[in-house]
Protein backbone atom coordinates (compact mmCIF):
# COMPACT_ATOMS: atom_id res chain seq x y z
CA UNK A 1 0.00 0.00 0.00
CA UNK A 2 1.13 3.44 -0.84
CA UNK A 3 1.09 5.75 2.08
CA UNK A 4 2.53 8.89 0.34
CA UNK A 5 -0.54 9.12 -1.95
CA UNK A 6 -3.79 9.94 -0.09
CA UNK A 7 -7.35 10.21 -1.91
CA UNK A 8 -9.84 13.27 -1.96
CA UNK A 9 -11.98 11.13 0.91
CA UNK A 10 -8.67 10.07 3.37
CA UNK A 11 -9.38 9.63 6.81
CA UNK A 12 -7.36 12.08 8.41
CA UNK A 13 -7.15 14.75 6.06
CA UNK A 14 -7.87 17.90 7.57
CA UNK A 15 -10.33 19.52 5.34
CA UNK A 16 -12.72 15.66 6.04
CA UNK A 17 -12.88 16.45 9.87
CA UNK A 18 -16.14 18.30 10.51
CA UNK A 19 -14.61 19.19 14.22
CA UNK A 20 -12.15 21.14 12.66
CA UNK A 21 -14.46 23.05 10.53
CA UNK A 22 -16.45 23.66 13.75
CA UNK A 23 -13.02 24.83 15.43
CA UNK A 24 -11.83 27.31 12.64
CA UNK A 25 -15.42 28.57 12.66
CA UNK A 26 -15.04 29.24 16.22
CA UNK A 27 -11.89 30.89 15.73
CA UNK A 28 -13.40 33.33 13.40
CA UNK A 29 -16.23 34.18 15.66
CA UNK A 30 -13.82 34.71 17.91
CA UNK A 31 -12.32 37.38 16.01
CA UNK A 32 -15.51 38.93 14.93
CA UNK A 33 -16.55 38.99 18.93
CA UNK A 34 -13.01 40.55 20.47
CA UNK A 35 -13.04 43.67 19.29
CA UNK A 36 -17.05 44.25 20.01
CA UNK A 37 -16.69 42.79 24.12
CA UNK A 38 -13.21 44.44 24.42
CA UNK A 39 -15.27 48.00 24.69
CA UNK A 40 -17.42 46.13 27.18
CA UNK A 41 -14.19 44.56 29.36
CA UNK A 42 -15.86 41.05 28.47
CA UNK A 43 -14.26 38.23 27.20
CA UNK A 44 -16.68 35.88 25.30
CA UNK A 45 -17.59 33.54 28.32
CA UNK A 46 -18.15 36.44 30.49
CA UNK A 47 -20.49 37.45 27.46
CA UNK A 48 -22.20 34.03 27.81
CA UNK A 49 -22.65 34.55 31.62
CA UNK A 50 -24.06 37.88 31.51
CA UNK A 51 -26.60 37.33 28.37
CA UNK A 52 -28.11 34.37 30.33
CA UNK A 53 -28.42 36.85 33.29
CA UNK A 54 -29.53 39.72 31.01
CA UNK A 55 -32.33 37.00 30.06
CA UNK A 56 -33.07 36.19 33.63
CA UNK A 57 -31.11 38.04 36.69
CA UNK A 58 -30.78 36.17 40.34
CA UNK A 59 -29.61 32.52 39.32
CA UNK A 60 -27.49 30.16 41.20
CA UNK A 61 -24.19 29.23 40.14
CA UNK A 62 -25.00 26.10 38.97
CA UNK A 63 -27.76 27.05 37.43
CA UNK A 64 -25.38 29.13 35.22
CA UNK A 65 -22.92 26.44 34.84
CA UNK A 66 -25.39 23.91 33.02
CA UNK A 67 -26.70 26.62 31.19
CA UNK A 68 -22.74 27.32 29.77
CA UNK A 69 -21.77 23.88 30.01
CA UNK A 70 -19.12 24.54 32.37
CA UNK A 71 -17.91 23.13 35.75
CA UNK A 72 -17.42 25.37 38.98
CA UNK A 73 -14.18 25.58 39.36
CA UNK A 74 -14.09 27.52 35.41
CA UNK A 75 -16.97 29.09 36.26
CA UNK A 76 -16.53 30.50 39.28
CA UNK A 77 -13.03 32.48 38.49
CA UNK A 78 -15.08 34.04 35.38
CA UNK A 79 -17.98 35.09 37.66
CA UNK A 80 -14.79 36.69 40.28
CA UNK A 81 -13.41 38.86 37.38
CA UNK A 82 -17.30 39.92 36.45
CA UNK A 83 -17.56 40.55 40.37
CA UNK A 84 -14.39 42.95 40.00
CA UNK A 85 -15.94 44.88 36.84
CA UNK A 86 -18.70 45.14 39.57
CA UNK A 87 -21.15 43.77 36.79
CA UNK A 88 -22.45 41.06 39.19
CA UNK A 89 -22.79 40.70 42.76
CA UNK A 90 -22.61 36.95 44.43
CA UNK A 91 -24.17 35.99 47.44
CA UNK A 92 -25.32 32.89 49.50
CA UNK A 93 -28.27 31.93 49.29
CA UNK A 94 -30.08 32.43 52.71
CA UNK A 95 -32.09 29.21 52.90
CA UNK A 96 -29.20 26.71 51.68
CA UNK A 97 -25.89 28.21 52.47
CA UNK A 98 -24.17 25.66 49.77
CA UNK A 99 -25.39 27.31 47.02
CA UNK A 100 -24.14 30.61 45.84
CA UNK A 101 -26.64 33.23 43.91
CA UNK A 102 -25.06 35.29 41.42
CA UNK A 103 -27.60 38.57 40.79
CA UNK A 104 -26.95 41.77 37.85
CA UNK A 105 -25.59 45.15 39.48
CA UNK A 106 -26.72 48.45 38.81
CA UNK A 107 -23.80 48.79 36.42
CA UNK A 108 -24.36 44.77 34.76
CA UNK A 109 -27.81 45.73 34.28
CA UNK A 110 -26.69 49.04 32.19
CA UNK A 111 -24.07 47.22 30.29
CA UNK A 112 -26.51 45.17 28.53
CA UNK A 113 -27.77 48.44 26.67
CA UNK A 114 -24.07 48.62 25.18
CA UNK A 115 -24.17 44.99 23.97
CA UNK A 116 -27.53 44.81 22.81
CA UNK A 117 -26.02 45.62 18.88
CA UNK A 118 -23.69 42.91 19.03
CA UNK A 119 -26.24 39.65 18.41
CA UNK A 120 -27.01 42.03 14.47
CA UNK A 121 -23.13 42.52 14.19
CA UNK A 122 -22.73 38.73 14.39
CA UNK A 123 -25.43 37.82 12.13
CA UNK A 124 -24.35 40.56 9.73
CA UNK A 125 -20.37 39.08 9.72
CA UNK A 126 -22.25 35.87 8.70
CA UNK A 127 -22.81 36.79 5.50
CA UNK A 128 -26.29 34.30 6.55
CA UNK A 129 -29.72 36.04 6.24
CA UNK A 130 -31.88 35.05 9.48
CA UNK A 131 -33.53 31.75 8.46
CA UNK A 132 -30.38 30.20 7.10
CA UNK A 133 -28.88 31.67 10.96
CA UNK A 134 -31.86 29.95 12.28
CA UNK A 135 -31.12 26.37 10.25
CA UNK A 136 -27.37 26.92 11.17
CA UNK A 137 -28.06 26.84 15.01
CA UNK A 138 -30.59 24.08 14.70
CA UNK A 139 -28.43 21.84 13.02
CA UNK A 140 -25.91 22.38 15.44
CA UNK A 141 -27.93 21.84 18.06
CA UNK A 142 -28.71 18.99 17.16
CA UNK A 143 -25.10 17.83 16.67
CA UNK A 144 -24.60 19.05 19.86
CA UNK A 145 -27.37 16.93 21.30
CA UNK A 146 -25.97 14.01 19.34
CA UNK A 147 -22.18 14.11 20.83
CA UNK A 148 -23.62 14.34 24.30
CA UNK A 149 -25.68 10.99 24.20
Amino acid sequence: MNRTKAGPQAPLKLDSFLCFAIYAANHAFNRVYKPLLDRLKLTYPQYLAMAILWEQDDQTVGDLGEKLFLESSTLTPMLKRLEALKYISRIRDRDDERQVRVRLTKTGLALREKAEAIPACIIEATGLNPDGVSKLKEEITKLRASLAR
